[in-house]
């Protein structure tokens, strides 16, 4: 199931499933396993540095930063190239992409400091976070990351059509 505002034909991965929902669910969890394992690396490398120069909370936020930027920029590849395979606006879609992130990071960076604070394991703190920040992200970028108006996808369908390539969408 495809959603008609989106411009460009379908990603490889929903040409495969057929159902965005789907194919957004296993992209997000590839996104989810690779950006935790950027946090935990981030964590026994720069989060342990700034926990011994500075202090805990600047050991956590530090760690959070290095692993967002890396885990946005490969999501962001991962859901335009294999789910929703836009075209265009690629600057546009990566504000925007991002725009969804720093609502989920800004919970983050209030939740995580916290239960590090009350004695959580910082690995397992951002574990139980990752439930909330799924889903604004799912909500965030169906509706907004990749959006396209009515006319780019319209003017995007007419280019699909004369292409000789009329599958579903």
């Amino acid at each position: 199931m495809t959603d008609p505002q989106q411009a460009g034909e379908p990603g490889p991965l929903l040409r495969l499933i057929h159902d965005q929902r789907i194919a957004f669910l296993l992209v997000g969890a590839t996104n989810t396993g690779v950006g935790f394992l950027f946090f935990i690396a981030f964590d026994l490398t720069v989060g342990a540095w700034l926990d011994q120069a500075v202090n805990e909370t600047v050991g956590s936020l530090g760690t959070l930063a290095c692993a967002h930027v890396l885990g946005v920029l490969f999501a962001f590849v991962m859901y335009r190239r294999f789910v929703f395979k836009v075209r265009g606006h690629v600057w546009r879609d990566l504000a925007r992409f991002e725009s969804v992130y720093l609502v989920a990071i800004a919970i983050n960076a209030v939740i995580l400091p916290v239960l590090v604070g009350f004695g959580w394991n910082r690995i397992l703190a951002q574990l139980s976070i990752l439930v909330i920040t799924t889903a604004i992200s799912w909500f965030g970028h169906k509706g907004f990351s990749f959006r396209r108006g009515a006319a780019e996808a319209e003017a995007a369908t007419e280019l699909h059509v004369g292409t000789n390539t009329t599958e579903p969408r």
